[in-house]
């Protein structure tokens, strides 16, 4: 792809943008880590919001929804849609309680929720295990992804020149993230959201006349369609959920019964957590947390998807077996690009490219950076140093946590790493643990043992069933199955996907049983501590809600007939109907069925207007 002087300029101008708004909050942002890393706790939901979803919008991102699609159809985003579930759970049941717990990180609740050394190991060992090899994972594959993209768009053709182009964007990430922390990352979010959404909508629009329109495009799916069906390959690339003979059937019922709330990833923890529970903290009380929450969602399950889909669509059609030179198929959706977007657009596409990478990496780093300072330096090298010497080494630790990613890179880079294959690594290795993150909010009995054994059980039994020692368990579950494969699970392939997750899950769930009720309970007082700050619903704390209730307080006498959990459980599906009625309506109008499309839309905004007048009703306060 040729850029002119005139691309350049855009290019360069879109990144002295950036660290613009670096240098404006430098001195806001040095005060000490509350504002480095959390804004002041000031931030309004609209703005903590964008910056969620601009944070899921990676480079990433529409890559692997392009291979998704070529691999299993419209259906195959069934692997991340799934997860709205758990992202409305978040809204309504979780948000405003980890507003109240008041922490810096998620790392940080573990001392508030447990006591005692076994506390105190469960916050080191998540902010290790979190900081370093989850967090490098993630940051390297949408480093993979950058690499991809400046290999097909500039012509980057040796590994060497393309790590050289990520390093560089990482870079110019890294100065205005270690510069000003959160607020020039919250900032820059809602700046590089606007331009990649823009360009993405743009770039839908031009490919999709490259082939004629709507109609045409359909026909010419339908046409692949046919031709793999006649080969003894069956599909149906258009429809919104997989047929049953479809090899990705098992994988979407998983998806849909268990995957949203069994299952740890970055983004969609069940319970919240990671950088969704960082802009929480960050907004101004509870009501801006629920408000951000929401909004984020909404956008990035019903607002986002279609530009993406449809240009992938379009690189099924006119590039239905993508060689390796062409990025192979999730680098489809760059090719459309580099072929058929206007050359007076270049320059701002790639900008839109570099505004996708840098607002999840420069999220990452601030997190990574967070969990390193407060939870492992902070807490337990140097506790008593001043604030400044926490800006500073909270500046240090961004620096670290770049080149660990920047390695990463390197490795998945030479063995040829598939980015959605490290999405699906990171959901086996954390399936089962979700349960816990959900009940420990809602369970007294939970202790810090509970969380220690779902994470490594997890991650033990997957990574088990992944490789050679997990054959005798799969010669079990062919007896089962057997159209399972007699071979270690792999992600790859979709119905040995689903039964991963399923034994992961099944396994990873009876130790972390066994083990809670094998254990001691926390103290008393330190439930009573945790009830009494965060007040979650009665149901699971009765003693504890009876214990705080004052007699004299009509209001604390009815904790124990709360009706918050059935009202939010009511704003929950209320949630997750507006946001997938409106997914799948705008794809039933942009496809030509007129008639469901609108009734689809239809319900979408009688539920939102339900939703907002329920919430209004209620002050948007959902907890007592």
């Amino acid at each position: 792809m040729i850029l002119t002087a005139l691309d350049w300029a855009v290019i360069a101008a879109y990144f002295a943008v950036n660290l613009a708004i670096g240098f404006f909050y430098m001195k806001r942002a040095s005060g000490d880590i509350g504002e480095f890393f959390l804004s002041g706790r000031s931030v309004p939901w609209w703005l903590a919001g964008t910056s969620m979803v601009a944070t899921t919008f990676g480079a990433d991102t529409p890559l692997v929804v392009t291979g998704l699609i070529y691999a299993q159809g419209i259906a195959g985003n069934w692997l991340w849609w799934s997860f709205l579930l758990s992202g409305m759970l978040t809204v309504f049941f979780f948000a405003p309680l980890w507003r109240r717990a008041k922490v810096l990180t998620d790392m940080e609740f573990a001392e508030f929720r447990y006591a005692g050394p076994p506390a105190t190991f469960l916050r080191g060992f998540r902010a290790v295990y979190l900081a370093f090899p989850v967090n490098t994972i993630i940051m390297g594959w949408v480093n993979l992804a950058m690499a991809k993209i400046l290999a097909l768009t500039l012509g980057l053709d040796t590994t060497k020149k393309q790590l050289t182009g990520v390093f560089c964007c990482l870079a110019l990430t890294l100065a205005y993230n270690a510069i000003s922390g959160l607020w020039a990352v919250l900032w820059t979010d809602l700046v590089q959201f606007v331009l990649k959404m823009s360009m993405v909508i743009l770039l839908a629009y031009f490919a999709v006349h490259a082939i004629g329109g709507m109609g045409p495009l359909a026909e010419h799916v339908r046409a692949f369609d046919a031709a793999h069906s006649a080969v003894g390959q069956a599909r149906d690339t258009l429809a919104f959920v997989p047929a049953r003979s479809s090899p990705f059937f098992l994988s979407f019922l998983v998806l849909l019964s268990l995957n949203w709330w069994a299952s740890w990833y970055p983004g969609a923890e069940p319970g919240g957590g990671g950088y969704i529970a960082q802009r929480i903290f960050s907004a101004k009380n509870e009501k801006h947390s629920l408000g951000a929450t929401l909004w984020f969602n909404i956008a990035h399950y019903a607002l986002r998807p279609w530009p993406w889909i449809l240009t992938a669509l379009v690189a099924l059609v006119l590039l239905p077996n993508p060689t390796a030179a062409q990025g192979g198929m999730e680098g489809a959706y760059v090719w459309v690009m580099v072929h058929y977007l206007p050359p007076s657009l270049r320059g701002l596409m790639l900008a839109g490219f570099a505004a996708a990478y840098m607002s999840t990496i420069g999220t990452h780093l601030n997190l990574g950076a967070s969990y390193m300072v407060n939870d492992l330096y902070k807490r337990f090298l140097a506790p008593d140093e001043s604030e400044r010497h926490y800006v500073a080494a909270s500046r240090i630790a961004t620096i670290l946590v770049a080149v660990m990613s920047a390695s990463a890179t390197g490795y998945m880079l030479t063995h040829g790493a598939s980015i959605a294959t490290a999405w699906k690594f990171l959901l086996a290795l954390g399936a089962g643990a979700g349960l816990v993150f959900i009940l420990r909010w809602y369970w007294w009995r939970i202790n810090a043992w509970s969380e220690i054994a779902a994470m490594t059980a997890a991650a033990t039994i997957s990574l088990t069933l992944e490789s050679g020692l997990g054959i005798p368990v799969v010669r079990a579950l062919h007896r089962l199955d057997p159209a399972l494969a007699l071979v270690p699970l792999n992600q790859d392939d979709p119905h040995a996907f689903a039964w991963l997750m399923l034994t992961t899950t099944t396994l990873t769930t009876a130790v972390w049983l066994a083990v809670t009720f094998a254990t001691k309970p926390e103290s008393e007082a330190t439930l009573q501590a945790f009830y009494d700050r965060v007040r979650p619903a009665a149901l699971g704390w009765r003693r504890f809600a009876q214990a705080a209730a004052n007699p004299a307080d009509p209001d604390s006498a009815a904790a124990q007939h709360d009706p918050t959990l059935r009202y939010n459980f009511f704003h929950w599906v209320l949630g997750f109907t507006l946001v997938y009625a409106l997914l799948f309506g705008v794809g039933d109008l942009l496809f030509g069925r007129t008639a469901t499309g609108a009734e689809l839309c239809t319900l979408s905004a009688a539920c939102l207007a339900l939703l907002f007048w329920s919430l209004n009703r209620r002050g948007w306060s959902v907890w007592r």
